[in-house]
């Protein structure tokens, strides 16, 4: 991966990281990139034409049941096992598979065809996947839908009186199992910032925290890390993307078949909206800002019924509410639930504008949905009412207090989240028995009497003494095996996780974002100083925006304004956009560039003013492919003891058609200025409050961006961040060989751990107090000791330093520093939260 590992042996501690990277992944490197083994319709139509008549329901011939996957591996009387430990041999690919009519399965008619035969072998090939909560045999288990508030079992000691530990530590008792032990603070300080706004500590922070005496230091750093809102925010934006199935570029954004909720939802999550209010705005928009959840994708060309926006609506609303799977039911009557063709397509016409053709199997059947709700004990809609309407009853009967499949789910969904294992799990599978029904009601009808409240929710379960215990030791254990509560799973980072703790560890995050949104809240508006937040300028082009005529696609103007200061200002801070290309120089230095007008940039122009003359200059280019509306918005605020002053875009500020060179600055000689034009077009109306918002946050001086604001890159890829054109409630855990290979050699991550080793060198060199060679070692011991507090909230043990000593040697130069940081990031206790 470095050029300096090339000429000097492997360090001991670069095996082990390659271990966590190549090892590992090779051994999982089927399981992400690869769509899940479609058991539904591949294999359970074939064991129900073949095999159900003897070996499920109360049949159990030679005393082997289907049933279930369970009883399918106990095998039968023979003994003979169902799936070898290898996958290469199988007992039911050799029955189906062979001549002997003796031995033969199905033991009556033609046997099964080569497809057939085909994809029984697929199936024993990937480990005989079976569909999560189907049986063949009676369905004991009916998810209940009005909420439940059980009865709390006593506290098991004074000091554990949280719902959440009562509840567990009586089944644990009742399992004769001993209580967990709690983690250090070191561990919890790490876990806790990556759960609630996945970041790392830094040092000091750590630091600061361990030296806390005071009893309540670990509920304070609960809540002062909620009230974080913007890493908060942009930390849970993974979470909902995924699970809104919204992201900046992709499938159908080009050809204007998707529209993004992402301002929508930022600003939900920094306002902590409460998630009732959250679903009804997605299911019902108010505006057109939350309606690309409810209009999904409209695919180009021919597509399948199961394809169309209304199904995809049932389906998003099943899944995304409620954690049920509607895909089998919108094409026929679901083979492992209870989910019909009817309550699908009862669903997908609530959304239709148009009367919707039932398609069975993607074949018209001469009905007409009606529209309906999946639990009308609750209430009905009125299929005679308007679209609108109908979403907005819809929107009322899924947020009711008294369905409780809608408040189980996301509480479920969030303990996934926070401890590694849903309460009922997959978390898609919400047909299925929680493993304590009791846990998971109880933060049901918590949640609702906490008004929605997401955050409060995150509060719940993180001030339990069951999240500060050690993380589960996974072991092998039989399938069969019913789920028992041992501790919070650990999990692998995120891909945006790990990003963001590599950025944070190299300085290597961008100055700039993909998400349409603008960062954090408004700062309060000081009505004695309405020139400070108000917006005052207009939108301005060249004399082509003069009406009747429209800029030609493609035309290519500069812009200018100068102003004098006498003194410098506090604070300069300003928004700029364009439809559809600028770049902004202040004072020969670039400030700002950006291609879409729709996303507005604020900017920080402090470091480029001068006392004296100042010249804002700004080349502005027109897209398209024939003559369309241009124009220019550009408002900076100076802002001293005196007051604040605006300088803004308006018919005052010059235009020339000459070109710009790449450094901004013109050929000499040019004067053909002329005064630009107040330009005609819909940008006031599109964007007045975010221009009013951009002014009223201030400068920038923010928390660093976030990998959830950026576009997914190929590592980000290969680190599992889909591509979101389906839900995704749960990512894949294993490594995989392109991750291996992207981790072990990818250009991306050297170039990041590159620039970080230069930056620590850099500190490395301005801590040395001497030219000696121990205050060369004393620095270099310190810059080690900060990246292993701030990368695993511990110091580095002796074994490591004594390893590092050895083959780097006591001082450390760039390429030394690289290798570090890399077998640093590699460590499992790096890549996971424990």
């Amino acid at each position: 991966m470095f050029k300096n590992l090339i000429n000097r042996p492997f360090a001991p501690w670069l095996p082990a990281a390659l271990g966590c990277v190549l090892g590992f992944g090779f051994m999982h490197s089927a399981s992400m990139g690869q769509e899940p083994f479609d058991f539904a319709h591949k294999v359970l139509p074939v064991l129900k034409k073949h095999c159900a008549e003897c070996h499920t329901g109360d049949q159990k011939k030679g005393g082997l049941s289907l049933n279930s996957r369970e009883s399918m591996l106990a095998g039968g009387e023979s003994g003979a096992e169902v799936l070898s430990n290898d996958r290469s041999t199988s007992e039911l690919l050799a029955r189906v598979t062979t001549k002997d009519p003796d031995l033969r399965m199905p033991p009556e008619g033609p046997g099964l065809s080569e497809l057939e035969i085909a994809a029984i072998e697929q199936w024993v090939r990937a480990g005989l996947p079976w569909e999560q909560g189907f049986s063949f045999g009676a369905q004991g288990y009916e998810p209940p839908l009005l909420p439940r508030r059980p009865e709390l079992p006593a506290p098991s000691s004074p000091d554990r009186t949280h719902p959440i530990d009562r509840i567990l530590d009586a089944d644990r008792a009742a399992r004769s199992l001993a209580p967990l032990r709690s983690i250090k603070d070191e561990v919890f300080i790490r876990r806790l910032y990556l759960d609630l706004i996945g970041l790392l500590p830094t040092p000091e922070q750590t630091q600061a925290f361990l030296a806390d005496a005071t009893a309540d230091k670990h509920l304070k750093l609960i809540r002062s890390l909620l009230d974080r809102d913007i890493e908060y925010t942009e930390h849970w934006l993974t979470f909902w993307n995924d699970q809104l199935r919204n992201d900046y570029s992709g499938t159908g954004f080009i050809t204007g078949g998707r529209t993004q909720i992402s301002k929508w939802l930022y600003e939900a999550l920094i306002h902590n909206k409460p998630y009732d209010a959250m679903a009804r705005e997605l299911i019902a928009p108010l505006s057109g800002e939350s309606a690309g959840f409810a209009n999904g994708i409209r695919w180009r060309g021919e597509v399948s019924a199961g394809q169309t926006v209304e199904i995809q609506f049932a389906q998003s609303l099943g899944q995304a509410f409620l954690g049920i799977n509607l895909k089998c039911a919108s094409c026929h009557d679901s083979f492992i639930d209870r989910w019909t063709l009817k309550d699908a397509y009862g669903l997908a016409a609530v959304y239709s504008n148009s009367p919707l053709q039932i398609h069975r199997c993607d074949k018209p059947i001469g009905q007409t949905a009606s529209p309906g709700w999946l639990f009308e004990e609750l209430g009905k809609i009125d299929a005679q009412a308007a679209q609108p309407e109908r979403l907005k009853q819809l929107a009322g009967l899924m947020t009711h207090p008294q369905n409780g499949r809608f408040s189980r789910t996301i509480v479920n969904r969030f303990w996934h989240r926070m401890m590694g294992y849903g309460i009922v799990h997959p978390t898609d599978a919400m047909q299925s028995q929680p493993w304590n029904e009791d846990l998971l009601d109880h933060l049901a009808v918590d949640f609702v009497d906490q008004g929605y409240n997401l955050k409060e929710l995150l509060f719940t379960i993180a001030s339990s003494e069951a999240y500060r215990a050690e993380s589960e030791r996974l072991e092998e254990r039989e399938s069969t095996v019913p789920y028992t509560y041992q501790g919070p799973r650990a999990r692998r980072m995120t891909a945006e996780q790990f990003v963001d703790a590599v950025w944070q560890l190299t300085g290597s995050a961008p100055n700039k974002f993909d998400a349409p949104i603008q960062r954090g809240k408004p700062i309060e508006i000081d009505v004695a100083q309405p020139k400070a937040t108000d917006p005052q300028g207009v939108w301005i082009w060249s004399d082509t925006a003069r009406s009747p005529s429209v800029p030609p696609a493609g035309e290519k103007i500069a812009l200018r304004k100068s102003f004098t200061l006498d003194a410098l200002p506090n604070q300069a801070f300003g928004v700029i956009t364009c439809d559809n290309e600028y770049r902004l120089w202040i004072n020969d230095r670039l400030i700002a560039q950006d291609k879409a007008w729709e996303s507005l940039e604020s900017f920080d122009a402090i470091a480029a003013l001068r006392v004296g003359q100042n010249l804002i200059l700004v080349e502005a280019i027109n897209g398209g492919n024939g003559p369309n509306p241009a124009a220019l918005y550009f408002e900076m605020k100076l802002i001293d003891p005196r007051g604040a002053v605006s300088i803004a875009s308006s018919d005052k500020w010059e235009y020339t058609a000459s070109a710009l060179d790449a450094q901004g600055k013109l050929a000499e000689g040019v004067n053909d200025w002329k005064d630009a034009v107040v330009a005609d077009g819909p940008w006031g109306g599109r964007l007045k409050n975010e221009i009013a918002m951009g002014l009223a946050r201030g400068p920038l001086d923010g928390p660093m961006v976030r990998a959830s604001l950026i576009k997914a890159d190929p590592l980000m890829r290969s680190l599992g961040r889909p591509n979101r054109d389906q839900i995704v409630s749960m990512r894949p855990t294993e490594l995989t060989t392109l991750e291996a290979m992207d981790l072990s050699n990818g250009q991306t991550l050297a170039d990041w751990l590159e620039r970080g080793a230069a930056l620590w060198n850099a500190r490395r060199v301005s801590a040395q107090t001497g030219d000696t060679a121990a205050s060369a070692t004393a620095a270099s011991r310190e810059l080690i000791d900060r990246i292993y507090m701030h990368a695993l909230s511990r110091h580095p043990r002796s074994e490591e330093i004594e390893t590092i000593d050895q083959w780097v040697g006591p001082t450390l130069e760039v390429t030394e520093l690289e290798d570090i940081l890399w077998s640093v990031v590699m460590l499992p206790e790096f890549q996971y939260v424990r």
